[in-house]
Formats: structure tokens, C-alpha cells, sequence
């Protein structure tokens, strides 16, 4: 392993940045990217040398993460775990550590304590281990073949993964580090703090202008999924300080009670704060001498023109305070606001060979430094010294995609629970630099984070982005709105297009889709029908039609075997069913007891449902009074008749009567026949569920057409 030395300039000036994905000469991409590896792999174990003895690696920092010795070799087992999974390499290295250091960036509750026991190696063992990982990486970037442009699904996309991952963890680890016990850590050279600090400036409010922001990965550089997709917004006027909240300005809400009194605090934030017993912000120390801070290695007389480091529960206490204080609606800003300021302060990323102009990328300091050194346009450290946190949980763009070597990067995120930050911190490097990046993290965690506050209209209401995990629920999602499987049709969309058909010239004005489950042929019925009900038994069910008529997006996982589940994304525009979604409406109810106003329909629906109900001869005999007369009952059934929907005293068919079989279109005539007629020969329509990735039902429905006559 190469050792650290001022001397030979092991470190240069400039942390590499990260690399553009194209290029004129492949050969000089390739030097690029090694380069770039081994910067990278080369400051990260330059971080753990701060630790002052082998007990720092073992004494966790926190309880909500993993020990230290886990975040060291967590990055390089990340590169082996990836590597096969996209068959670059057949190998592993230790089986043991690939599984050991695998998981556990450890998204938990802030009062969710883990306190399982692992038998760690020692750290003469994963310094090993890394440097062999080192050499197989190495080897890799030296002989892969290599096309540009680089694109995600290139063999080089993991290995730019793997790169740009450990420098995420170079700052998450600064963080851990930054919260061990100062006789675990020591100073060291390559990680010195600014050393600057005075009077804190006053802040005042910056007017920015109403503009669009057009966000969606662009520019040319390694993202997260996340990122890519479109997102497009017009953002109104608003205001904006000019500086981050300072050590100093953040003092005026502690010296007056905030974190006491309780109309500051969002439920969330209350419940936290109590929970911590928190006074004021966890890096400021308090004592008979007065303020102190904590640093990443050491503790400093408070630097109180420095941003204030705190989580998102005490910025939303202090813009609540800060609001009660002046009257105005103060708050954090949104994610595309945050772009506004962006776009106006005339900002771009960090030059390859020119110190950035800000306090990020590791440029200038191991530490933040005054809130009013870095000019950028109107306002300072738009990017830079801290993170920003935002009030926008985390949500994908439009065409979010999940990358299948790394599922879960982001989409457990999308729980409303987790919120964006953006700008980057001192030593946010590589993607984490780039405007474009997204990262988020639950409300109570800190990292390098930090706020500035904007004045303006109300917070527009981000679209939840929660990825539905019911089995059930997601096997419904897929079997109406996912892909055709054995070359069968879409059974919802081929019932209402059959539906039609039957129905020629009559009137098409209100249709009811009876048992709709998750609502496709409500929205397919939709395009015929001036207005079309769906009711299901199930609220689960109507809570995702509902979802879909309201925001046009249904987002599910799919199982592909055990726990193992991959995630879709499927939109009413892409079937071409957005116009439908003003047209439909859902109910929670029961076929066999609706309430009266559900009548008047020139169309019945039941698909799929008379062999589910309790009581299906109650249904059958009043079905009639929900339908204008010379209106289409359409009734499919797989006529499975199970006593555990239906006590079998109660089913209309599938038995015997008189010695001789009974069937379910038996029952049918026999209780329809009073006020239908039925006008077509019974028909098939087949239709296939998908379980698991190698799991289907594959079943046929009997399709019988019913006009009202009396």
C-alpha cells in the first residue's frame, strides 16, 4: 500500500475530478480514470489515518453505523461485489469480507439502536485486502476494452461506480470520524482545518427572479440513477439570504429557547429532539469558558462566522422561529429553487486545472470556513463549505431508472422520509461536486450540512414516490399496467375493448367497472365513456387507482425470487390513457350492498369477481337496478369457486343439482334470465399473473355478454 508523504507529492494540489464519460482518445480516458482510481483509493486510507490507535477502527462513532473497520473495507468489497455481478470478474477475493463489509450503510430510525455483534478482522487484515483489491481494479482499467463514449451499460460503468462510491464514503466516514472521541483521532497533515475566522456578517434577504428550471442529468459525467429523467418547473419570485446561517446567527435561536420551546419543532423534529435531549447543535460544546466546536480531529474556539452544522429538525426550528421573529414566511428552500439560485448566481462546475470558487472538492480546507468568503454572483457558498438541506423529500424524475447493478441506491429513499440537500460541502468531490447530484438522507442524520433561508409563496406538494412493496398489490399493479407475458393480452384492456365491441351504437355515456381492482378497465373504458366508476372491495386497490388518476404514475417492486425484487415505473401517458384520468373516478364498496346512487349506467363490469363474492346470487338478482334498461351486464369468471371467498352454500355453480352437473353459467341463467337476456355465446379470455420471475397463473376467464330487458 503507497504511504502518505508531503515530500513526493502524493496528493496534488487538485483532488481529480471527476471524469467526463467521452472523449477523442480512449488511451489518454484510460490513464484518466486509473489516475483517478488510485487518487481516490489513495485519500480514502489517507482518512483512516487520522484514527490515533486500532481501537478507534472498533468503537462505534455513533450507534445507528457500523464501527469504522467496517466503512474501511466497505468500499473496496463494493468494487469486487459489483464487478461480478456485471461478469467482469468470476472471482472473488475474500468471501468472507465481500459479505461482511457488503451492507449496512445503515438508513435507520434515530431511536433505532443496533447493537449486533460482529468478529471483525484486524486491520493489518483489510489494509490486505484492500491492496489486493487495488491490483484486480488496476488490472482491470489497464487491459478492459474500452469504447467511448462510457455509457451505464459499459463494462466500465462499475468501475467508475465503485470509484465514485468510495468518494461518498470519503465524506460520510469524515463525518463518523468528525463524531469519535477526540483520543481516538490525531492531526495530520493532508487533513488541516481553515484557520480564518471574525466577525459574522449580518444576513439580509437577496431578491431572485421567477424562472424554469429544467433538471435531468445532462452533463457529460458518471451519475446516480436518480439523476437521470426529466424534471421541469416554473419557479416563482422569492427571496433568499445572502449567507448561510452562521455559528452566530444560529446562537440568537438558542439564546432564545428554541430548542426548548416546543411551537418551533415539527412533530418529527420534536420527537427527535427529545429523544437526543438535544440544547443546541450536537458539534458545539459548551463550557465554564463558553462555546467550542468540534472539528473533524480537533475542538476550536467556536468560529462564529462559520455555517452553523446541523440536521434538517433544528433549520426547520429556526426558520420556524426565524418566521415568528420577522413576520415572513421563512423557510428552506425547495430543490428547484436552490437551481434557481444555481442558474442566477452564473455558477459552473469545478474546473479540471483551476482551484474551484468555493470551498468544495477538497481545494482549500479539511474544515468549513467563513460564510462570507465566496462570492458566487448575488448570494455566497451557493456550492460549497456545507451542504444545504432542502424541504423536498427526495422523488424521482420523470423516466427514473433503477441501474441493476445498484437497486437500491435510491429507491429506498423514496419514502417522503428522507430530504435533499444540495450544494456540497468542503470535501464533497467527484459526483457529489456536480450541480446535477442528488443525495438525501433522513432528517435526523448529520453530515457536513448546513442551511440558508428563503422567503416566499407556499411549498409546492411533491408527488409521493413511494415504491408499493404488498406482494399482493404488486402482482395486481403488473397484471394491469406491466408487460404481456406468453404472448396473452392485457386482460383488463382486452375485456373493455371487447365491452365496446359488444356494445356498438348504444349509448356510451356512464360505465361501472365492478371488482376493478387496480383500475385499468376503468381508464380503458374511459376512452369511450364520458364517465366511468370503478369500485373495488379492497382499499389497497383503489388507493393505487386513485394514485394513478391523481398524479398519472404507479411505482411497485416486483419479486423476482425470495427477497430479491426489481422495481417499475409504469404511466398512464405511456398507454395512452392520460386523457382518461378526469374521466374515472374510484370508490371503496361492496358489490353485493352498493349504495343507492351508483345506477344509471349504460355498463356493467365484472371481471373476475362473482366467485370472490360472499353472496354472488345477491349481486346477480339486483345487478338489474344499477343498469339502464337495454344496457350490457358483462360478466367474466374463471369459475373458481373456493369456500374460503364463497361458503359453498352460497355459489352459483360448479356443483351438482339433481344428479347432473351445475354450472356457474347455469346459475347465471338461471338468476339473470328474469331481467337479461344474453345476447352473445359464452366466450374465452385468457389472462397470466406473474408471482415470481419464473412463477405465473396462467388461467382462462368465461366471457358472457347480458342485455337488460325488463
Amino acid at each position: 500500500m503507497p504511504n502518505y508523504s508531503l515530500q513526493d507529492e502524493k496528493f496534488p494540489r487538485l483532488f481529480q475530478r471527476t471524469p467526463e464519460l467521452k472523449g477523442p482518445d480512449p488511451l489518454l480516458k484510460r490513464a484518466e480514470i486509473r489516475n483517478y482510481f488510485h487518487q481516490t483509493f489513495d485519500r480514502y486510507e489517507c482518512l483512516f489515518e487520522t484514527l490515533a490507535v486500532d481501537e478507534a477502527y472498533y468503537q462505534k462513532p455513533i450507534p445507528l453505523r457500523h464501527p469504522l473497520i467496517f466503512y474501511f473495507g466497505h468500499t473496496a468489497t463494493f468494487f469486487i461485489n459489483k464487478l461480478l455481478i456485471a461478469n467482469i470478474i468470476s472471482a472473488r477475493i475474500n468471501p468472507r469480507f465481500e459479505a461482511m463489509f457488503a451492507v449496512g450503510v445503515d438508513e435507520m430510525s434515530w431511536d433505532d439502536l443496533n447493537d449486533a455483534h460482529y468478529d471483525w478482522p484486524s486491520v493489518t487484515e483489510v489494509r490486505a485486502y484492500r491492496d489486493e483489491v487495488r491490483a484486480r481494479v488496476d488490472e482491470l482499467i489497464s487491459q478492459m476494452p474500452l469504447t467511448l463514449p462510457i455509457s451505464w451499460d459499459s463494462s466500465w460503468w462499475p468501475i467508475l461506480m465503485g470509484i465514485e462510491h468510495e468518494r461518498i464514503h470519503l465524506e460520510t466516514s469524515s463525518v463518523l470520524i468528525r463524531q469519535h472521541k477526540l483520543s481516538y483521532v490525531k492531526n495530520h497533515p493532508a487533513w488541516q482545518p481553515c484557520k480564518k475566522s471574525g466577525v459574522a456578517p449580518e444576513n439580509t434577504l437577496i431578491d431572485i427572479l421567477a424562472g424554469r428550471v429544467l433538471l435531468g442529468k445532462n452533463d457529460g459525467y458518471y451519475g446516480w440513477d436518480n439523476e437521470y429523467g426529466v424534471h421541469e418547473a416554473f419557479v416563482s419570485a422569492f427571496q433568499a439570504s445572502q449567507f448561510l446561517v452562521s455559528n452566530s446567527e444560529f446562537l440568537c435561536f438558542v439564546e432564545a429557547g428554541g430548542y426548548a420551546d416546543v411551537q418551533y419543532w415539527e412533530a418529527e423534529g420534536l420527537a427527535w429532539k427529545n429523544f437526543a435531549q438535544a440544547e443546541y447543535p450536537t458539534f458545539w460544546i459548551k463550557d465554564s469558558a463558553g462555546w467550542r466546536l468540534r472539528l473533524m480531529l480537533e475542538e476550536i474556539l467556536m468560529p462564529w462566522d462559520w455555517p452553523v452544522e446541523v440536521n434538517y429538525h433544528e433549520a426547520k426550528a429556526f426558520c420556524n422561529w426565524k418566521k415568528q421573529q420577522s413576520g415572513k414566511p421563512v423557510r428552506l428552500p425547495t430543490e428547484d429553487e436552490w437551481h434557481r439560485l444555481y442558474d442566477d448566481s452564473g455558477l459552473s462546475e469545478p474546473g479540471i486545472d483551476a482551484l474551484a470558487p468555493a470551498n468544495i472538492h477538497l481545494d482549500h480546507d479539511a474544515s468549513a470556513c467563513p460564510v462570507n468568503r465566496f462570492l458566487q454572483g448575488k448570494l455566497y457558498d451557493v456550492t460549497g463549505n456545507v451542504w444545504q438541506w432542502t424541504e423536498t423529500p427526495i422523488y424521482p424524475f420523470d423516466g427514473f431508472a433503477v441501474h441493476p447493478l445498484y437497486d437500491d441506491f435510491t429507491t429506498p429513499t423514496f419514502d417522503t422520509r428522507h430530504n435533499l440537500f444540495k450544494g456540497g460541502s468542503w470535501i464533497s468531490c467527484g459526483n457529489e461536486a456536480l450541480s446535477s447530484a442528488r443525495y438525501a438522507f433522513r432528517r435526523h442524520f448529520f453530515q457536513h450540512a448546513g442551511f440558508r433561508y428563503v422567503t416566499g409563496t407556499d411549498i409546492p406538494v411533491t408527488a409521493a414516490a413511494v415504491y408499493e412493496t404488498d406482494k399482493q398489490l404488486s402482482e395486481y399493479a403488473e397484471f394491469h399496467y406491466g408487460d404481456e407475458y406468453y404472448g396473452v393480452a392485457n386482460f383488463p384492456k382486452t375485456l373493455a375493448q371487447l365491452a365496446i365491441d359488444a356494445l356498438g351504437d348504444k349509448p356510451k355515456l356512464r360505465a361501472l367497472d365492478l371488482g376493478c381492482s387496480v383500475g385499468r378497465a376503468s381508464f380503458e373504458l374511459a376512452l369511450h365513456f364520458e364517465k366511468v366508476t370503478g369500485i373495488d372491495f379492497s382499499a389497497r386497490f383503489i388507493d393505487l387507482a386513485v394514485q394513478l388518476a391523481g398524479q398519472g404514475v404507479a411505482r411497485y417492486t416486483m419479486t423476482i425470487e425470495g427477497e430479491l425484487v426489481a422495481y417499475r415505473e409504469r404511466k398512464l401517458s405511456e398507454l395512452g390513457l392520460t386523457a382518461t384520468r378526469d374521466r374515472v373516478e374510484f370508490f371503496q364498496g361492496d358489490a353485493c350492498n352498493l349504495k343507492p346512487h351508483f345506477c344509471g349506467y349504460d355498463l356493467i363490469l365484472a371481471a373476475n369477481l362473482i366467485d370472490r363474492l360472499y353472496s354472488p346470487a345477491k349481486f346477480l338478482q339486483s345487478v338489474h337496478e344499477r343498469l339502464n334498461m337495454g344496457g350490457l351486464l358483462m360478466i367474466a369468471t374463471p369459475c373458481t369457486w373456493l369456500a374460503e371467498y364463497t361458503k359453498p352454500e352460497e355459489w352459483i355453480g360448479g356443483y351438482k343439482k339433481n344428479g347432473e352437473n351445475f354450472t356457474t353459467l347455469d346459475g347465471l341463467k338461471e338468476i339473470l334470465s328474469t331481467h337479461f337476456k344474453l345476447i352473445k355465446a359464452p366466450g374465452e379470455v385468457a389472462f397470466v399473473l406473474r408471482e415470481t420471475s419464473r412463477k405465473f397463473q396462467h388461467s382462462t376467464s368465461q366471457l358472457t355478454f347480458w342485455e337488460r330487458i325488463r
